[in-house]
């Protein structure tokens, strides 16, 4: 099973929060169920929007997540602790699963129109390499974005180009 959503609450965690803002626009590829997102009372400052991909069977083998965050006015975002922070969330979820992982270094990167950072992480058992998680975080003024794609190792390969379409027509 998939599991890349407890990173993300790091995030939320970090920073704090502001008036509700308009939610970021998300093309998701054809054929990918959207998944809806219920909003908290209490974190109605935050927008989650998440598609998942499903095999012939209808097993879950992708998901992607855009995570949006108001940052309190005034508030510096040290956007590489937080992208640390959830790497690191992201080990110990994996590692207490039973899975073991490594995360390439975190790395400059694009989210739409913003500069970001990006780290990407395999997870193996036994040795094996059954998934793949990468995490993109970037900070626009009033807004910190998170997208988050995971999904089973050969499926994560085959769906590149859908995750990289998704990631070059945000609308932020």
């Amino acid at each position: 099973m998939i599991r890349p959503y407890p990173s993300i609450f790091i995030l939320l965690s970090v920073l704090s929060a502001a008036a509700h803002a308009d939610e970021p626009v998300v093309t998701w590829p054809a054929g990918w169920e959207v998944e809806p997102v219920p909003k908290e009372a209490a974190n109605a400052q935050v927008s989650r929007q998440r598609a998942v991909k499903h095999d012939q069977g209808g097993t879950p083998v992708m998901v992607m997540e855009l995570t949006m965050t108001q940052v309190q006015t005034g508030h510096q975002v040290n956007l590489q602790g937080v992208l640390l922070e959830m790497r690191k969330s992201v080990q110990k979820d994996f590692f207490q699963g039973g899975y073991q992982s490594v995360c390439n270094k975190i790395h400059p990167a694009r989210l739409s129109r913003l500069d970001a950072l990006e780290t990407t992480c395999t997870i193996t058992q036994n040795g094996r390499h059954v998934l793949s998680q990468t995490l993109v975080a970037a900070v626009d003024a009033d807004k910190a974005y998170v997208f988050s794609s995971a999904g089973q190792a050969e499926a994560y390969k085959a769906s590149q180009g859908e995750i990289d379409a998704v990631r070059n027509s945000l609308r932020l």
